[in-house]
């Protein structure tokens, strides 16, 4: 009788109450019966929920952080990927575009504008004088003694200074040139002198590698270029001769390979053929040609009129510091 009273009172307090107060103990029971707790696990906390803030509010500003940071992550990696795109879209030339492009070789090899030079005593061996050689040209500079060839090829050298005018080798202003970049510079330019100016106590080998030396180049490449070098002058055979054991011709070729080991792009040849026999002044003049052939400025200063005629080069003429003749297969002339 008894347990049907508390039955009925029960229900009769369900029914009594609002809907919403009569199930959320039910449902609370339930949640903590087949929740984490029952299995003695924590729950994980809503941040926001221990503020008071109902539970749905927190879960709210969760997502909108979560979506937030994902959509500040999204926004990074279309950064990164739109300029992935831009450097992917740049031609190739842009990739290295701050790197410096090598200079294009000048188109004149040798420039000279109004240069004058003069020395303490006497007129000026040169008197403002303008001239340019291109890249690859053979010219012979041809006049009597006293007309400023010398100077001009000292000036070419940098071993003299202009009093007055300009000077461009290579491209470089040699008259702006720093002391200390002289031995550079010369570099592209090979030299040979009447004289040979040969290292007596050194063989035919170490004579041309010793201008390999100079430009510290690598053992294995003084190796193979000085052998070339010889073979094209004629020297093969005679690599271990010294100077004095060999003729006036072979000791210029000797000067002539020692010139142009190092592949310069100017040469300039200072009577070549001053002390040689006919038969050897001719050799040598046909070494000269078939390098310039093959790309190599030549610049040569002479007094064998018959070589300058029978080549037909161009031919520049000088007479008491001045040009007084340039003609494109000239011939050697006097000038009174």
């Amino acid at each position: 009788m008894r347990e049907d009273t508390k039955e009925i009172q029960t229900a009769g307090t369900a029914q009594g109450k609002p809907a919403l107060q009569a199930g959320t103990p039910a449902r609370a029971k339930s949640a903590s019966r087949s929740g984490t707790p029952a299995q003695g696990k924590s729950v994980p906390r809503v941040e926001g929920s221990s503020q008071g803030k109902p539970a749905s509010q927190a879960g709210t500003a969760a997502q909108v952080r979560t979506a937030s940071g994902a959509a500040g992550a999204g926004d990074r990696e279309k950064r990164r990927s739109g300029k992935v795109a831009e450097e992917t879209e740049k031609p190739v030339g842009a990739a290295v575009g701050r790197r410096r492009k090598k200079a294009a070789p000048p188109e004149e090899a040798i420039v000279l504008d109004r240069v004058v030079k003069t020395y303490q005593m006497g007129a000026p061996a040169l008197n403002g004088i303008s001239l340019k050689v291109r890249r690859g040209e053979f010219v012979f500079i041809v006049g009597d003694s006293g007309s400023g060839k010398s100077t001009l090829i000292k000036l070419l050298l940098r071993e003299l200074l202009p009093t007055e005018g300009n000077i461009t080798v290579n491209g470089t202003n040699v008259v702006r040139l720093r002391r200390r970049k002289i031995p550079k510079f010369r570099r592209g330019i090979g030299v040979v002198f009447q004289d040979f100016r040969l290292l007596k106590d050194r063989n035919v080998y170490d004579n041309v590698a010793f201008a390999q030396l100079v430009i510290q180049a690598k053992a294995r490449d003084i190796r193979r270029n000085v052998p070339m070098m010889l073979s094209l002058v004629g020297l093969a055979g005679k690599y271990k001769a010294k100077p004095k054991q060999l003729s006036g011709g072979e000791q210029q070729r000797v000067a002539l390979a020692r010139a142009l080991v190092n592949n310069p792009p100017i040469l300039l040849a200072d009577e070549p053929t001053g002390n040689l026999d006919p038969k050897n002044s001719w050799e040598i003049m046909k070494l000269l040609e078939e390098i310039n052939e093959k790309g190599t400025t030549v610049l040569v200063v002479t007094h064998n009129r018959e070589i300058v005629n029978a080549m037909k080069k161009r031919v520049i003429t000088m007479k008491k510091g001045v040009i007084v003749s340039d003609e494109e297969q000239g011939a050697y002339i006097d000038e009174d």
